[in-house]
């Protein structure tokens, strides 16, 4: 190890020697005296990033809100289309219920219309008239549904079966019933 030391010090002797005392005194470390780096004032920088911050939580309540109203919108909109597509149904059902022919013919019946009886044609190159022609009467119109007495449910009849203490609680609750009643008569004479 000394040998790499002597070695060191004859290496600096060396340069010290053809070196300029000038400027081995030049290249001593000393302090070098502070440069005055610009700085950019921090107020308008701090103000920036502030007014960023704010702009972007504001922004994320309005996005918020506005998905808020929108889903409250899409939740009354499907709750009309579910109603208008249930009306659509209902009103379907009653189509198809009265474009029934019997329903048709029925209420034909109801507004006095009858069936046509037997037509006269009129062949028109020889001007002459087939068939005899007979008025529509309510008579020759047969019923379109027979009229088949509806059965009645004959089942005997039966009193409901009570024990001793509710028919005891029945007379009870009677006669108090009435008591209230003479008590509103006379409060109100």
């Amino acid at each position: 190890m000394s040998n790499t030391a002597s070695a060191a010090v004859r290496s600096v002797r060396r340069i010290a020697g053809w070196a300029d005392p000038a400027a081995l005194q030049r290249a001593r470390l000393t302090v070098v005296p502070g440069v005055r780096r610009s700085t950019a004032p921090r107020l308008p920088f701090i103000a920036l990033i502030t007014a960023i911050l704010l702009a972007g939580v504001i922004g994320l309540l309005m996005f918020n809100t506005s998905m808020q109203q929108a889903a409250f919108v899409e939740s009354r909109l499907q709750t009309q289309a579910d109603n208008l597509a249930a009306r659509q149904q209902g009103l379907q059902s009653d189509l198809q219920r009265l474009d029934d022919p019997q329903v048709i013919a029925a209420k034909a019946q109801a507004h006095g219309m009858v069936i046509a009886g037997n037509p006269a044609v009129l062949d028109v190159p020889s001007g002459k008239v087939e068939g005899t022609p007979a008025p529509a009467t309510a008579d020759s119109t047969p019923q379109l549904w027979a009229r088949n007495p509806k059965p009645t449910a004959t089942a005997p009849k039966t009193k409901p079966v009570t024990s001793p203490s509710d028919s005891a609680a029945q007379k009870q609750a009677k006669k108090q019933a009435k008591k209230q009643a003479a008590k509103n008569h006379a409060a109100q004479h």
